[in-house]
């Protein structure tokens, strides 16, 4: 089954994972203080808890991905991995900046579900979109 990407999901990452979130008194939220992503032999787990919305989690088996896209932004937007699954039509967004973002690539790769060179060219990328399988 092949991973539809909806540029409605793509474009909304900014929006739903700015890098702070105001809270309660004025006081500023990192990105990375409530949304956590962690990984097992199994796949991805996220914890999700945003400022003043539902918390949420949930778990995608590596054996469930189907495709995995990477949107450079530059500048102030967070980039982020958007992951397709078997079990899902729209994608996860996790972006960099969440805690344990950073190390998603590493777990991709080891895995290969994230190709060597398309990292290399995401790496110096502004406003980009790098999917591996390569959308046809």
């Amino acid at each position: 089954m092949g991973a539809a990407i909806s540029c409605h999901a793509l474009e909304s990452l900014q929006e739903r994972t700015n890098l702070s979130v105001r809270q309660g008194m004025g006081a500023a939220m990192e990105l990375r203080d409530w949304y956590r992503v962690r990984f097992s032999d199994s796949g991805i787990h996220l914890e999700v808890s945003p400022p003043d919305r539902p918390a949420w989690r949930a778990d995608i088996l590596w054996s469930d991905i189907v495709r995995v896209c990477f949107k450079a932004e530059g500048g102030l937007p967070s980039d982020g991995w958007y992951i397709f699954a078997r079990h899902r039509p729209e994608s996860y967004a996790i972006p960099v900046e969440a805690d344990g973002g950073e190390t998603l690539l590493d777990e991709l790769l080891k895995r290969k579900l994230w190709n060597a060179e398309l990292a290399i060219r995401a790496a110096s990328a502004i406003d980009e979109l790098f999917c591996w399988p390569p959308v046809e």
